[in-house]
């Protein structure tokens, strides 16, 4: 600590230095003409050319009357030679120069006796004086907590954090690609609610000081893009932010990106082609290959995603037949396998305790798992043909659960039996119920056509294209605890 501020003094010391020779050590604006990389990609053409260049002075090898930096900008870094020759009396600037600091610079490309590209400098302009010193630790591999909670410094240490960020914005942009080549049209819904909805979570509560009424920040965009349906709007989606006041782990975060779309005249067989196709896409633009690896596993989308049945994979496991057991069987099971039952009042949340605990670390494949129970779906339509179940699937990979769709329900008398159902089970105690939206079930009464809907998990979609351990190293400011 005692070293950190007598660099500190040391760093003040310089700035005072540089305000004595009247150099503004915060100015306003640099032009410059190329980035790091163009400098070397286009050495051939640019060779003996003047340029200027800007960046973060990260290397300092002083040798009397010269000396050579290197800086990086966002692109990656390019070497600087600085001699007392080529700057006159401006030479007497570069010692009071830091690791850390931004500089431009004007001079002419060149290459040295080694073949590095190099800018011979005839012109410095200090830019912003960095006042605390990179820590030592930052120049490797270092706890990733702290990366966390400084990512600027992880930004500035670690290429591979830089470019894991701008491949995220690259992957969204290219899911908006392929949903607008569909003719989806992409909207923007509320993100405080006076009434939230749309899944099974615990949310965010605010209060609207004029209105002088409570709000809830969104779980999911669900009950307006359905209202959008209704109005006419036969395909639309949305990618932006939901909150959810649930616990943090490496495939958790509070507040998390997602994609929600809904597509008239279609139902669940038609989100998994879309599925299928978008991962498709997105393999071949990020990956290269229809097989991915992930923390050291592998998988093959050759083929397609295999489809497996809710009930089905779940007797695989446990070796019961779950379909035909009473509540209180299905609670005695779940017991016995020491698996929390307090606070579940269905059998079909005990069953997705379980589901949770035995089946989803087992499910690595490409998978769709297939006609969920009835009453952890209260959005959903029942399933053509068999009793119990709902047209629902859910997208796994690697064991993680990617998304959720629905061949929805839109018969307004049935949502709302839906509804007072899970009104019911609120007043029992459990708080991660759909609530009964009134203005959602008079919107549908004026007529909802059948329709498909699809929620992806963007960010655990990233974390295993880019093949990260946890959902914090695709967010770039996750939530932490406090230290």
């Amino acid at each position: 600590m005692d070293e950190t501020l007598d660099q500190v003094k040391f760093r003040k010391e310089h700035l005072d230095e540089l305000r004595k020779k009247k150099i503004n050590p915060y100015p306003y604006k640099f032009e410059r003409t190329h980035t790091s990389e163009q400098l070397k990609s286009n050495f051939d053409e640019l060779e003996n050319k003047e340029v200027s260049a800007a960046g973060r002075v990260m290397r300092v090898r002083s040798h009397g009357k010269s000396t050579f930096l290197d800086i990086q900008d966002v692109s990656g870094s390019v070497q600087l030679y600085l001699s007392k020759d080529s700057l006159s009396d401006d030479y007497s600037t570069v010692g009071l120069l830091d690791i850390g600091d931004f500089i431009g610079i004007k001079g002419k490309l060149m290459k040295t006796r080694t073949g590095e590209v190099t800018i011979l400098v005839e012109e410095l302009t200090v830019l912003a004086k960095a006042l605390h010193p990179l820590p030592e630790k930052w120049h490797g591999l270092s706890d990733r907590e702290d990366r966390y909670r400084k990512r600027y410094l992880d930004l500035i240490a670690n290429q591979e954090s830089t470019q894991v960020f701008r491949t995220r914005t690259l992957i969204i942009q290219e899911v908006r690609n392929f949903l607008n080549e569909r003719d989806f049209v992409e909207v923007e819904t509320p993100i405080l609610q006076p009434q939230y909805g749309g899944g099974f979570a615990k949310p965010f509560k605010t209060y609207q000081e004029s209105l002088k009424k409570d709000l809830f920040l969104r779980i999911a965009y669900e009950l307006y893009l359905k209202r959008l349906i209704i109005g006419g709007m036969e395909r639309v989606y949305e990618i932006g932010k939901d909150f959810r006041n649930e616990g943090v782990d490496r495939s958790h975060n509070p507040e998390f990106t997602m994609m929600e779309l809904y597509q008239a005249y279609a139902d669940y067989y038609d989100m998994m082609e879309i599925v299928e196709s978008l991962f498709e896409r997105l393999l071949e633009r990020f990956v290269g290959s229809k097989e991915l690896e992930y923390q050291g596993e592998k998988v093959s989308f050759e083929g397609g995603w295999q489809r497996l049945s809710y009930y089905g994979v779940l007797e695989e496991k446990t070796g019961i037949n779950f379909k035909g057991l009473s509540f209180e069987d299905i609670k005695k099971k779940a017991q016995e396998s020491d698996i929390k039952v307090e606070g579940l009042f269905t059998s079909g949340k005990i069953l997705d305790a379980i589901f949770s605990e035995v089946v989803e670390p087992t499910i690595d494949k490409p998978t769709f798992i297939m006609d969920y129970p009835k009453d952890i779906s209260p959005l959903a339509k029942d399933k053509r043909d068999e009793e119990g179940v709902v047209e629902r699937f859910e997208p796994f990979l690697f064991g993680m659960e990617i998304g959720n769709a629905y061949s929805e329900l839109n018969d307004p008398i049935e949502q709302r039996k839906r509804f007072e159902g899970q009104s019911e089970l609120r007043e029992k105690g459990d708080l991660e119920t759909e609530s009964l939206d009134e203005d959602f079930l008079s919107a549908m009464s004026y007529g909802m056509p059948p329709t498909g809907g699809l929620g992806l998990g963007i960010d655990r979609i990233i974390m295993i294209l880019l093949n990260q351990p946890s959902i914090r190293d695709v967010i770039l400011f996750p939530q932490l605890k406090s230290k």
